[in-house]
């Protein structure tokens, strides 16, 4: 009897380090990107972590080449020109670009290469960044532009018009 106490004890204990030690899964808040047209052409993630936030950006659909990608201040993607986004993520109210040296935007992101089959993906961490900052009262979209970002000319590089849009969502 004493050992079947002693056990139960034990399996009591270990369950409950075991509860303990298990980290809730990170939340997560997803943008499905459309086109003018409405149509889905790919999907971008932010997620904590621990250096920041870490968003990727999945696309497929969009024209060959190199695309300005951007957070913007606003959760609206009205087309066709998806200017309801309003401007980029800058919550420090710094310069556009992580070449200028007054820079960057939090909302600023590496250019999405899209290769001959239509399809691209980036991936970056926005140091000190978190979801509540991205998630406010008006939201946050994902944007990608026409043309290549030249991560420096404020405000947006030169990247010309807006191709896709998303909102971000829990």
């Amino acid at each position: 009897m004493r050992m079947l106490m002693i056990a139960t004890a034990l399996g009591l204990t270990l369950s409950a380090a075991a509860f303990a030690a298990r980290k809730p899964a990170p939340e997560v808040a997803t943008a499905i990107l459309r086109a003018p047209d409405g149509k889905q052409v790919g999907r971008a993630t932010a997620r904590e972590v621990k250096q920041g936030l870490r968003v990727t950006v999945d696309v497929r659909g969009l024209p060959e080449g190199q695309h300005g990608a951007h957070i913007h201040t606003v959760g609206q993607c009205d087309a066709p020109d998806f200017a309801t986004a309003g401007g980029h993520w800058n919550p420090l109210g710094t310069k556009h670009g992580s070449m200028n040296p007054a820079g960057p935007h939090e909302g600023d992101l590496p250019n999405l290469l899209i290769g001959k089959d239509a399809r691209g993906t980036i991936g970056a961490v926005i140091p000190k960044a978190t979801l509540a900052g991205l998630l406010d009262a008006d939201g946050a979209a994902l944007v990608v532009h026409a043309g290549r970002d030249d991560l420096m000319t404020d405000p947006s590089g030169n990247s010309g018009g807006r191709v896709a849009c998303g909102v971000f969502a829990k």
